[in-house]
């Protein structure tokens, strides 16, 4: 009897944080991973190109192929070649203040999108799990604490959008018997992160600031709070659910709140320094409509699919400075390998 055929899997969003934790998980349980990646004339890869091989050689396990969320025959011709065995969504235009600006794209991208990548998976008759990458944002004002069945009041053309997404996906499960879930998933972060999100942007200047490059930094509403876990091990989740006997939807979160300003309290402290001499507000980091607090509850997740958080905002703050340290002072590569089981206790993600 030969050996069962490994898994294939497409992962769009593959050059973001989650695609690039997702990938590595993958590749380590021995997946053969597609990626889809939009063309441009500079390369935005720099976070996979540790995992990447050319495909010439033998073994190779990672592929990627360009494509766009809006060209509808290239997801159907890519998906036909491909014919995975999971699809993982995760692209959108993912960052909330830009989604103001820019509320067309987003919509054409992060929700209609959803729609062309279920729709091509439904003409070609593809025997597939799906995952579609949900967020807290879709709860917007509603009050925390929130689950699953917590009604939506989406704040931004983001989370408008991402909605819209939630409901394809639990429309095509209904309609079409599809096995296609939705993933929850709170704030989490990484020292993967995009440089404008937050996070990144409060570790950097910490980092920048303890080593004389830089001496403020700018934000917006500090008082919002949010729920904030750790990239690498909620990728773990995406991947547990579509291993689940039948499909649902799961929050995945950490239960626990902190506001921004906690969040720059606890970066600049790493580094010895008063976070209040150094952060300065400017209100064009401030939202239209604010979202004031989202606080995960991930029992579901917990009691059906085994999944827990592991590492909580103190210490991935710890470690997203210290990977900002790490990229200043020495040749310290920035992108580190998938966690084990531990995670990251005591230690910077950068080694």
């Amino acid at each position: 009897m030969s050996p069962t055929a490994p898994k294939t899997a497409f992962i769009t969003g593959i050059t973001g944080q989650d695609g690039s934790y997702l990938a590595e998980l993958l590749l380590s349980k021995g997946y053969e991973v597609h990626g889809l990646i939009r063309r441009a004339s500079t390369f935005n890869t720099h976070r996979i190109d540790h995992l990447y091989r050319d495909p010439h050689e033998h073994g190779a396990k990672l592929h990627l192929h360009h494509g766009e969320l809006t060209d509808s025959s290239r997801l159907v011709s890519l998906l036909s070649e491909i014919a995975p065995d999971e699809v993982y969504h995760l692209a959108a235009q993912s960052h909330v203040r830009v989604s103001f600006d820019e509320p067309e794209f987003t919509a054409n991208t992060t929700g209609i999108g959803t729609i062309r990548l279920l729709e091509a998976i439904r003409m070609i008759g593809l025997d597939v799990r799906f995952y579609q990458a949900s967020s807290s944002e879709m709860f917007g004002a509603t009050p925390p604490p929130q689950r699953e069945d917590t009604p939506f009041h989406p704040r931004s053309p983001y989370g408008v959008s991402k909605v819209l997404g939630y409901w394809t996906t639990r429309n095509y499960r209904e309609a079409y018997d599809l096995f296609a879930v939705n993933g929850i998933l709170f704030n989490h972060e990484s020292p993967r992160r995009g440089e404008t999100f937050v996070t990144r942007k409060i570790a950097r200047a910490a980092a920048r600031i303890a080593l004389g490059h830089e001496s403020v930094v700018h934000l917006g509403n500090l008082d919002a709070v949010r729920d904030w876990g750790f990239a690498p091990e909620y990728v773990e989740g995406m991947w547990a659910m579509l291993q689940a006997d039948e499909p649902d939807d799961y929050v995945l979160a950490t239960g626990t709140a902190h506001t921004v300003e906690d969040f720059a309290r606890m970066c600049f402290s790493h580094v010895g320094l008063d976070w209040t001499r150094h952060v300065r507000f400017d209100e064009r980091y401030v939202r239209p409509t604010e979202v004031d607090a989202l606080i995960g509850d991930p029992s579901k997740a917990a009691r059906e699919l085994g999944w827990r958080p592991r590492t909580f905002a103190p210490e991935i703050a710890r470690i997203m400075v210290d990977a900002e340290l790490s990229m200043l002072q020495g040749p310290a590569a920035h992108v580190a390998p998938f966690p084990n089981a531990s995670g990251y206790a005591g230690r910077s993600i950068a080694g």
